[in-house]
């Protein structure tokens, strides 16, 4: 029975738009202590922490974002493509030049992400886990009679069969999927209907070309500054994730630059710039006294929406607490996507410790299987060449890169059901202020995710090994995050239901959902035998 005519126009799901994983078990801690989840890996406890303070509670109503993206993506991305490769097999381009005095294997760098890859991807049991659900043998879907099983039907099935339809190029059962789907998903549902909403929309964009239109058509549709702020702020108190950015980042920080007069941070996805006024509060308390501060923020020019202005309006307002804590203090600007900078963007000068801070930031830059000119990898190259004396990263832990479009799908399905399970425990399911924080803040992401392709896919999300390598072949070496980090993620989390926990695994530090891995933060410093990686 083939599907109606009707769904090849812009109907149906996309009504809904006004505007337009399970991973490996870890050991993890909650607000109460450590609970034991199986592990083959060696993780270390917080127990033993002899932190004897914490940092500020991070609960203020100023919300550190630029733009309606989730909690993750603050930043307008931009592609910053304009070297698409020719073909899959030429995923390098022209050598990096005066970055650094590092050698870079770009072979290597290429061979082991393939390898990792491999191994993420095979017998990929997030897929299998999906593999049953089919028609009888002989015979094709009876939409009709699905449709009246929609009760019956798992909505999860449901969607990966859709989007396997998708990968097989076979549009009319897709399409009948989504028939099927209208009649499963809610906005205000349960957490699997409100994501599947979503991930239905971006199915529907990618059978019709439009993911890249629809992803762009956002942006000239996004509420006003104040009403995006507003639903911004509802996500940043509901959910820690940018919080445990912030907490785990700055006592990092606090500690490399102990005992230092002149320090200088880069931040490369600086927001409202929320995270800095906790920091000069810290730093205004050091005995003998506050070093010198200087800041760098990194921002794309899109922000200035969300924000009500430029980021003079971020060093206005951190230049005004510094002095009103006796911190002297100078912020320098870089209004500019992290794809184009340059060292001269930087500001930097002779004679400061300089910290570089990437919290959720790194996945939007393109890497070698998008551009030529790599900047992910040119980017890391240009910091090592900096000589920092710390490196903080905070990503999602998602496998979502270069994985093929079925398992990028699945991946995509776990872990955002992991997300809006952690939203939907803290407001009720009706609430409009959530509605219309997933719908504008987080449906974007996901819409980009499933439905767009090469530059025009800006969410590039990878795990932590994949991290660890292009770290290591850029010349840096993992730095253990410090217990005092570790507490203050422990502290910040008494204020979030009991189901986030905190675990560790080769010096890195993990924020969960329940058993699910939602983001980590490692540090890094520059490696100190260059002819040794790791």
């Amino acid at each position: 029975m083939q599907t109606s005519q009707k769904h090849h126009s812009a109907a149906g799901l996309h009504m809904l738009y006004p505007q337009v994983y399970c991973s490996p078990q870890f050991q993890a801690k909650d607000n109460n202590g450590f609970s034991d989840i199986p592990s083959k890996e060696n993780f270390f406890t917080l127990e033993s922490s002899t932190a004897s303070g914490s940092l500020p509670s991070y609960d203020s109503p100023s919300v550190s974002i630029t733009s309606g993206r989730s909690p993750f993506s603050p930043q307008g991305s931009q592609s910053c493509i304009s070297d698409l490769h020719p073909s899959p097999d030429n995923v390098y381009g022209s050598p990096l030049s005066g970055v650094s005095s590092f050698a870079y294997d770009e072979a290597g760098v290429k061979s082991k992400i393939r390898e990792l890859e491999v191994s993420l991807l095979s017998g990929d049991t997030k897929v299998e886990e999906f593999s049953g659900f089919s028609p009888a043998v002989g015979k094709s879907w009876n939409w009709d009679e699905l449709l009246a099983l929609t009760p019956q039907l798992d909505l999860k099935e449901v969607l990966v069969e859709a989007a396997r339809a998708v990968a097989d190029g076979d549009f009319a059962t897709a399409y009948g999927f989504l028939d099927v789907l209208e009649q499963m998903v809610s906005v205000s549902g349960s957490p699997i209907q409100r994501l599947g909403t979503y991930m239905a929309e971006g199915l529907r964009a990618r059978l019709e070309g439009s993911g890249s239109n629809i992803y762009k058509a956002l942006k000239c549709n996004e509420p006003t500054g104040r009403e995006l702020m507003s639903y911004m702020s509802v996500l940043y108190e509901i959910c820690p994730y940018w919080k445990f950015a912030y907490t785990t980042a700055n006592a990092a920080i606090l500690e490399a630059i102990a005992g230092e007069t002149r320090v200088h941070i880069i931040d490369f996805q600086i927001a409202q710039g929320s995270q800095y006024m906790f920091l000069i509060q810290e730093l205004a308390k050091r005995p003998g006294g506050p070093p010198f501060l200087r800041v760098t923020g990194v921002d794309d020019s899109q922000s200035t929406y969300a924000r009500g202005g430029g980021l003079s309006l971020v060093g206005e307002r951190l230049a005004k607490l510094a002095q009103s804590c006796g911190v002297p203090f100078e912020f320098h600007d870089a209004i500019m996507s992290g794809c184009k900078v340059q060292r001269e963007h930087l500001g930097v000068e002779p004679g400061f410790a300089v910290v570089v801070n990437f919290p959720y930031v790194l996945h939007h830059m393109p890497d070698e299987s998008v551009s030529v000119e790599n900047h992910r990898d040119r980017l890391l190259h240009l910091i090592k060449s900096l000589s920092p004396k710390l490196v903080t990263l905070v990503e999602q832990e998602s496998n979502t890169n270069t994985s093929p479009f079925l398992s990028r799908f699945v991946e995509t399905l776990d872990y955002y059901t992991a997300m809006f399970e952690s939203i939907d425990v803290a407001r009720p399911r009706d609430d409009k202020q959530r509605i219309s924080a997933e719908q504008h803040c987080v449906a974007r992401d996901i819409v980009n995710m499933i439905a767009c392709e090469e530059s025009e896919r800006v969410e590039r999300h990878e795990v932590l090994g994949k991290w660890r390598v292009r770290m290591m072949m850029a010349g840096f070496t993992g730095w253990p995050v410090s217990t005092s980090a570790a507490f203050a993620a422990s502290e910040m989390l008494k204020g979030y239901d009991k189901n986030y926990k905190l675990g560790g695994n080769e010096g890195a530090l993990y924020l969960f959902w329940k058993r699910r891995p939602m983001a980590t933060c490692s540090t890094w410093k520059p490696n100190p035998n260059p002819n040794q990686i790791g």
